[in-house]
């Protein structure tokens, strides 16, 4: 069993020698105030009197295996490590600083481990003001869904993805929990495979804005709109993101944390604070939608959200997780592919392809990320048209380049961007860019237009020499 030794008996060495007598160690403590060396006897601690910056303090050292060098007096504590690495003593020391230059000038003179009380304290007050802020919050939270008499809208954004349906889907759990009925509302379609594998294998439950009446309820929540065309709304009483809003509302409840990856993992803290029994369908959700927008940790992953994945991990479904995870691909999906692999243009190691008109625009992600698997690719674009609209979907894997800002620099005047630095969308309105209206006449010409333009002013942004070109074969 190891030895330990503390010198310097202070409030800290006392709370740490206490501690470790508790748990049964083998503790010897050395200080030089006799009276308090005493009163360590009175409470049957092996103290003894002792000059811990003494060179000879070492020899009291004997065995020990363990020394906590914790006095107030910094300089003194130097001395102290100094000295035992002098006499060749190879204890694993720990050291007591009092900023980062002292710390830095324990380590140096051979301290294991360095401790700062100012940054422990600081660190332990940080912790439970995010507790307490949680716990204020999640009650907010659950006295406005208690204020609803009807029933409650829980609005995402238009063509949902795992993030924001998880979200959804968590916030509606804790409108259960308070006996309030809700609603998960959507604008557009689920058009991705991999999103509609989510929700049918899954088995959440989506109303389209089409087929209800707002009227018929009475509290609204937006959850995870920003980034993805934000429903219109008069009236928003609960606002829960990862980014923050261009519009402002006069909501009610508000927690947008931009140093979060994911709405999720907000959404997994209110169900921990609330100490909610998480159904292994809503778990399973909201640990993919954690997945999703950080790319399996891959991408801007911050500790919240590994925290909040790890509480998930033991609810969730993972047979499920996988299947979701390698949907099928439709024929459409294989078309757009085929499409874009033939009319890619290949500049350096980016590359841009025109899908032509296309139906299902949620394939133009796909292809996206498919073609950036080509060998020397590490971003790619593919655009196409679809009513009366120009979609594109990018990914980079290349860490000098955020292409979300690429395509708001490109795009940003003319149509809607959204995305992260390695995935990112586009639409813009086909008149505003081309300035002729869709026709079946016209089609050609339109496609010829977007075509040119398109590709010009992305690898422009892509700062990409317009003399590296090939075709990819």
């Amino acid at each position: 069993m190891s030895k330990y030794a503390i010198l310097g008996c202070g409030s800290v060495g006392h709370a740490v020698a206490e501690e470790l007598v508790g748990e049964g160690k083998d503790v010897l403590i050395l200080d030089q105030d006799e009276g308090r060396v005493e009163a360590l006897r009175d409470q049957d601690l092996n103290a003894q009197v002792g000059d811990i910056a003494d060179r000879e303090i070492t020899e009291a050292l004997g065995d020990r295996d363990v020394v906590l060098i914790l006095s107030s007096d910094v300089a003194a504590n130097a001395e102290a490590v100094t000295n035992i690495r002098e006499s060749d003593g190879n204890q694993f020391i720990v050291a007591r600083a009092d900023d980062p230059v002292s710390a830095d000038e324990l380590s140096q003179a051979g301290a294991d481990v360095v401790i700062n009380p100012s940054a422990v304290i600081a660190d332990s007050a940080l912790r439970a003001l995010e507790t307490g802020e949680l716990e204020y919050k999640a009650s907010q939270l659950a006295d406005v869904i208690e204020n609803t008499d009807r029933r409650m809208a829980i609005l995402v954004n238009r063509s949902p993805d795992p993030d924001s349906i998880a979200s959804a889907a968590a916030l509606r759990t804790v409108a259960g929990s308070l006996d309030i009925e809700a609603d998960i509302v959507y604008e557009g379609e689920i058009g991705h495979q991999e999103n509609r594998a989510f929700v049918n294998l899954l088995g959440i439950e989506l109303v389209s804005r089409d087929e209800v009446s707002l009227d018929d309820y009475d509290t609204f929540a937006l959850v995870d709109t920003a980034k993805g065309g934000e429903p219109s709304m008069d009236q928003v009483d609960i606002i829960v993101d990862h980014y923050e809003h261009d519009h402002e509302h006069d909501a009610t409840f508000e927690d947008i944390r931009p140093n979060v990856s994911a709405t999720s993992t907000i959404l997994t803290k209110y169900i921990q604070e609330l100490e909610l029994s998480l159904e292994q369908e809503v778990a399973t959700a909201l640990l993919y939608g954690i997945r999703a927008e950080t790319l399996d940790f891959k991408r801007d992953t911050t500790p919240a959200d590994l925290t909040a994945a790890a509480y998930l991990y033991p609810f969730a479904d993972h047979d499920t997780l996988e299947q979701v995870e390698s949907p099928s691909m439709s024929p459409e999906t294989l078309d757009v592919l085929a499409e874009a692999i033939r009319s890619r243009e290949v500049k350096g190691s980016h590359l841009v392809s025109n899908a032509g008109f296309i139906r299902d625009r949620d394939a133009l992600a796909q292809a996206a990320q498919h073609l950036l698997n080509l060998e020397g690719i590490t971003t790619t674009a593919v655009f196409a048209i679809a009513d009366d609209t120009i979609y594109l979907a990018a990914r980079s894997k290349d860490i000098r380049m955020n292409i979300g800002k690429v395509l708001d620099d490109a795009f940003g005047g003319i149509g809607d961007t959204a995305g992260h630095s390695t995935d990112a969308s586009v639409e813009i309105p086909l008149g505003i860019f081309t300035g002729i209206e869709t026709s079946e006449n016209n089609r050609e010409t339109l496609l010829e237009l977007t075509e040119q333009a398109v590709r010009a002013k992305l690898f422009e942004a892509m700062g990409v020499d317009s003399s590296e070109s090939s075709n990819g074969n």
